[in-house]
Formats: structure tokens, C-alpha cells, sequence
């Protein structure tokens, strides 16, 4: 019999079987793919953004799902904790824009072969390609865990750190929630959030800005009432299905809200081309702008404003006929034309769906864990973590660090089960 049982081998799964086995107790892990840490290895494009170094109120405000949870067992073990981690084994780290922290040599690999030679280590039992089938709990307290295969395993504790349903070529499709369920738990609704956004506006239906990159602009998801529901300052993309890039990652879960709030599937959205200056303030620039040179046409004098196939869009957004210059241009024209940079507002109907996000939404109701060990209320003795939980963040090291720390304190209490 195991101490403790840890079924996944992401990067909470893998926490949870190092903080387990930490004081000389039997470990099983089991890996229904073959090789640890398929994810891990394909996060922050292969570089792996290990952690965050903000401090925890920003952090949790970067987990729009349930960050809050985390206050609790970051008591324990926290991004810092992580850092340090990664550093006492060989795999120095370094910072980037907005706290992001990366192994200096740019290699996920080197992360996973830390996280992989511990448990070593602590000699704990891998089975790879080993799937599970279903978990009971047995009346005299320890649980049996069932392979495909007919083989049975005995654990004083389990840890379900099985992933959420998004990137299933990892392995995460989903099997953690139906062990969860049968032992009593219940699974908020799924979605995928951090995935690019789908709309029929007929703009993207016509591909007149496909490919089309603009920087630093303010997405909005807007309420029925018009006004902004959440806005993110990012850069964006156009695409030939609607819209991707950072600020439509962030954007896609507020949709996915929005679409439930008012119980419809087309909601708007809205773009601020200039979301640093003031709308009155645009006005002047662009009117000046065009008083320097009023005998050019409209698209000329405005030439660097922004990227040229937007302001073509725009202008012609604003029923302004191309050959028009400043001499004809009327101040309702104008202010329309200003207020479109500023609010040009459209249609979308959802997200891609949840295989192509990089984070579920939903999953095991965190109502019934308690926060400070991740044991689950409901069937003591069983843990849960990572993705498998109803938490879920923005990409910048937030998932990773709500996965290694989950994980570490399911692993750390489990291990303590009589």
C-alpha cells in the first residue's frame, strides 16, 4: 500500500508527488501518456514561464477564477517558494516584463528535468502509460485506484492532478472530473478561456483585415447596457474567424460570461485604438493633422496615425468617400470619425472551442475543498489540484504558479494521512 497515489503528471501532479514523498513516504505517479510533463514542456512557447514574482494581490487579480482561493495555501508555499525551488536545483531564473519568470536558459526542459530528478530522488514510483479507470474509496479508509489493464493499486491518500480539458494532445481530457464526481464532487461548467474569439461581422467575413496586427489598443467585452464589462490594453489580431492575440485571449472567458449574463450568443465588443488619449484630445490631433495639409486627401494627411489598412477601414467606417480632404470634411464627420478610433464597436458569437484553449474554465467546485490543504471536504483522505479545480488565470506564469502551489500543498497533507 501507497501513502499516497498522485494520478497525472503535469506540473501539479508532479509538485504533489515531490511535496508527498519529501519525508520518506511511498509515492505512486501515473501517467496515462507516455513522458511527464507534456504540458509544461509546450508552455510560454517552450520557454516556460515558471512563476510570477508579483506580490500575491496582483497575482490573484490576474486569476479572474477563484484567485482569491489561493491567499490560503500561499501561506505555504508560494510563487517565491517556487523560484526558489527551481534555483536550489540548478535551473537559475530570470525576470521579464510584468513579473514573468523564465529559466535563463530559455528551456523548458530544464524545468521538467528538475521537477523529474527530485523525484527521483525521493524515490518515488513512475508509471507512464499507465490509465487510470476509476477510484473507489473502500470502507476501511484507503482507496483502490483500477488501470485499464485489470491492475489495481492500494493508497492511504489520492491526489487528482489530472488537468482540465483544454491542449488534449497532453493528455487532459477530462478524467480527473469523472473520478471527482464519483466520489462525491461536484464540476462547475466547463469553457475555455485564453482562446481567440469568433465573430460574423462582416468585416471578418469579407477578410478586410485578416492578418492585420494592431499594438497596445483597449479590447472591451460590453454588458447589454453598452457599457464595459472588462478591458484589456494589449496588443490584438484579426483573423479570418475573428480575433486572437493577447488582448483577445484575455477577453475570451468575459465573453463566455457575457453570452450567459445575457442569455444570448451575439454580444459586442469594442476596440479603443488609442486608449492613452482622451477622445477631445484625438480630435484636435486629427483635426490638426489635417489643417497642416487640407488640400490631401483624408487617408494621405492622416498617414502614421496608425496602421494603414485600419485607417482606410475606418475612414471608410465613417462613410467618408476617399478623395474627401479637410476642405470637405464637415465637424459631424469629424467627430464620428474620432469617435470610431476611439469605440469602434462589433458582433461576436464565442470562442474556438475548449480543445484549442490553454485553460479551462470550471471544473471541481472549490466550495468543497478546504483551501489551506486541498483535501477535499466531501471524502477524506483524497486531494485535488491544479487544473482539475475551478481556478483559472490569464497566461503570464498565473495557471503555472496556481498548479505548483495546489500541488505542493495537496502533495505536503496527503502525505501526513494515517
Amino acid at each position: 500500500m501507497y501513502q499516497s497515489i498522485v494520478i497525472g503528471g503535469g506540473p501539479s501532479g508532479l509538485m504533489a508527488a515531490i511535496s508527498a514523498s519529501q519525508h520518506g513516504k511511498s509515492v505512486l505517479l501515473l501517467e496515462k501518456k507516455k513522458g511527464l510533463g507534456r504540458k509544461l514542456k509546450i508552455s510560454g512557447g517552450g520557454r516556460c514561464n515558471v512563476t510570477n514574482r508579483l506580490p500575491y494581490a496582483e497575482i490573484i487579480k490576474n486569476i479572474p477564477g477563484n484567485g482569491k482561493f489561493l491567499y490560503s495555501p500561499f501561506s505555504i508555499f508560494d510563487n517565491q517558494s517556487i523560484i526558489e525551488f527551481f534555483e536550489t536545483r540548478g535551473v537559475p531564473l530570470k525576470e521579464e516584463d510584468h513579473g514573468r519568470m523564465f529559466p535563463v536558459s530559455n528551456q523548458s526542459q530544464d524545468v521538467l528535468d528538475a521537477l523529474i530528478k527530485t523525484l527521483h530522488d525521493h524515490n518515488v514510483t513512475i508509471k507512464e502509460q499507465h490509465v487510470v479507470t476509476s477510484v473507489e474509496k473502500q470502507n476501511e479508509g484507503h482507496f483502490i485506484v483500477k488501470l485499464q489493464d485489470g491492475t489495481t493499486y492500494q493508497g492511504k491518500s489520492i491526489i487528482i492532478a489530472t488537468g482540465g480539458t483544454s491542449v488534449p494532445q497532453t493528455g487532459s481530457t477530462g478524467d480527473g472530473y469523472r473520478f471527482a464526481t464519483v466520489l462525491g464532487h461536484h464540476i462547475t461548467p466547463l469553457f475555455p478561456t485564453e482562446v481567440p474569439i469568433k465573430s460574423n461581422a462582416p468585416f471578418i467575413k469579407k477578410q478586410q483585415l485578416k492578418g492585420l496586427s494592431l499594438s497596445n489598443v483597449g479590447l472591451s467585452v460590453l454588458r447589454k447596457n453598452g457599457k464595459k464589462r472588462i478591458t484589456h490594453q494589449m496588443d490584438m489580431i484579426f483573423t479570418h474567424f475573428g480575433i486572437s492575440g493577447p488582448a483577445a485571449l484575455r477577453c475570451s472567458q468575459f465573453v463566455y460570461y457575457e453570452q450567459k449574463a445575457q442569455q444570448q450568443t451575439h454580444i459586442k465588443m469594442q476596440i479603443d485604438a488609442f486608449p492613452d488619449i482622451k477622445e477631445s484630445t484625438l480630435k484636435q490631433q486629427i483635426e490638426q493633422k489635417l489643417k497642416s495639409q487640407p488640400d490631401k486627401h483624408i487617408k494621405n494627411a492622416l498617414k502614421g496615425l496608425i496602421e494603414e489598412r485600419y485607417l482606410s477601414f475606418i475612414i471608410d467606417e465613417a462613410n467618408i468617400a476617399p478623395q474627401t480632404t479637410y476642405h470637405h470634411l464637415s465637424q459631424q464627420k469629424l467627430t464620428e470619425l474620432t469617435h470610431l478610433f476611439k469605440a469602434f464597436t462589433f458582433e461576436v458569437h464565442g470562442t474556438l472551442p475548449i480543445e484549442k484553449a490553454f485553460v479551462t474554465g470550471g471544473g471541481v467546485d472549490i466550495k468543497e475543498i478546504v483551501p489551506s490543504t486541498m483535501e477535499s471536504k466531501i471524502t477524506p483522505s483524497l486531494f485535488l489540484c491544479g487544473e482539475v479545480l475551478d481556478i483559472h488565470g490569464y497566461t503570464g506564469g498565473y495557471n503555472i504558479t496556481s498548479a505548483l502551489v495546489t500541488g505542493y500543498v495537496a502533495g505536503y497533507f496527503a502525505g501526513f494521512v494515517e
